[in-house]
């Protein structure tokens, strides 16, 4: 997967720039609030994902603009592809020069992966981070997954919804039986889905890791089922009575976490600050070597301000230990690329990139 050309009309803060990356590390400085992590923002809208700093589409217009658009030329598996988002109060998504819907029906077309500060929340926040990742990472690779997923979502809510009533009216048990069946089928092909690629994830996480931390310490990944060994159709019936004091379903893969451990020890209860961030990034990286096993060719890489949170052997291997991939870097201080061995580097000021 390598981007060819990047081109942005009145998104966010750029009126209109193009440029040309490098096929292998692209820098992009510049001081706050010029518009380097528009660029990284940019490119991620591809994947057919949300926007990683807004919900809203409307924020993603140049102040006073009623329409923007970005478009990129890449390759990918050899063929030469343009996929084109247009943006007003929604996003609406052209391939190839056909209007194809609205942006998630890009998902599966154009791949890439983000690290963002946000990202550390991966090991520091609650479980719904995680998953998010592993929905995200998956729905790439799957975008049937997200179909799935979403099935699931609206069958939990609807369940949710009747199990409030259910202590008033017995009779509809009827109708549990068939959301909670429709949950555990649903369900299990999520697991087994995330399971899957936690499997590949684990070939590569322990390794990039190892490099990122020097050799120092040994990382170890853990998938929390909250119903294994057990049939969710089942465990749900058997937790109706406290569910509908509640009104919420507590089992389930929407209640599913993953754990960190760093030589045997939780990362999120023990892990140092350095280590949760360089758990995070490596997560992040690993995740990339998995897109590319299953895929047969590397995401493009998105890392938004990470090297002023790194020491100088971390900085090193972020520069010139991932150059089978294109990547896209920002930072503030030029210093901190002196050590770039092969790329490009552009500078953003006002929201134009030179």
């Amino acid at each position: 997967m390598i981007i060819k050309s990047l081109s942005c009309r009145n998104f966010r803060n750029i009126e209109k720039t193009e440029i040309y990356p490098d096929g292998k590390m692209n820098v992009i400085c510049g001081d706050n609030a010029q518009g380097k992590t528009n660029i990284i923002e940019a490119i991620w809208l591809f994947t057919g994902a949300k926007s990683f700093r807004t919900n809203k589409d409307s924020e993603l217009l140049k102040f006073g603009e009623k329409k923007g658009e970005i478009e990129i030329n890449y390759i990918s598996g050899g063929i030469e592809n343009t996929a084109k988002i247009e943006i007003t109060d929604k996003k609406t998504a052209f391939f190839n020069g056909k209007k194809i819907g609205g942006a998630v029906s890009l998902a599966g077309k154009f791949k890439a992966f983000i690290f963002s500060p946000d990202d550390l929340s991966i090991v520091k926040a609650g479980p719904s981070v995680r998953r998010k990742f592993l929905n995200t990472a998956i729905g790439q690779l799957y975008p049937s997954y997200i179909s799935l997923l979403k099935d699931y979502n609206r069958a939990v809510l609807q369940r949710n919804h009747i199990i409030k009533d259910f202590k008033y009216d017995g009779s509809l048990s009827v109708m549990l039986d068939v959301f909670e069946k429709e949950l555990e089928e649903k369900g299990e092909k999520i697991v087994h889905t995330r399971k899957r690629f936690i499997k590949v994830l684990e070939e590569f996480l322990p390794e990039i890791y190892k490099g990122i931390s020097s050799g120092k310490e040994k990382l170890e990944i853990k998938y929390n089922c909250s119903f294994e060994g057990e049939k969710l159709s089942e465990l749900l019936k058997k937790r109706r009575s406290e569910n509908m004091y509640t009104g919420t379903t507590d089992v389930g893969p929407h209640r599913d976490d993953l754990e960190f451990f760093i030589n045997g020890s939780d990362v999120r209860s023990f892990g140092s600050q350095g280590q949760m961030r360089s758990v995070a990034l490596s997560l992040k990286l690993a995740e990339g070597e998995v897109i590319n096993k299953i895929s047969g060719e590397y995401p493009v890489c998105l890392l938004d301000d990470v090297m002023s949170e790194l020491d100088p052997a971390r900085q090193n291997y972020i520069l010139n230990h991932i150059s089978e991939r294109q990547s896209f870097l920002t930072c503030c201080d030029p210093t901190n690329t002196e050590n770039l061995k092969q790329g490009k580097i552009f500078t953003v000021k006002k929201g134009d990139v030179i």
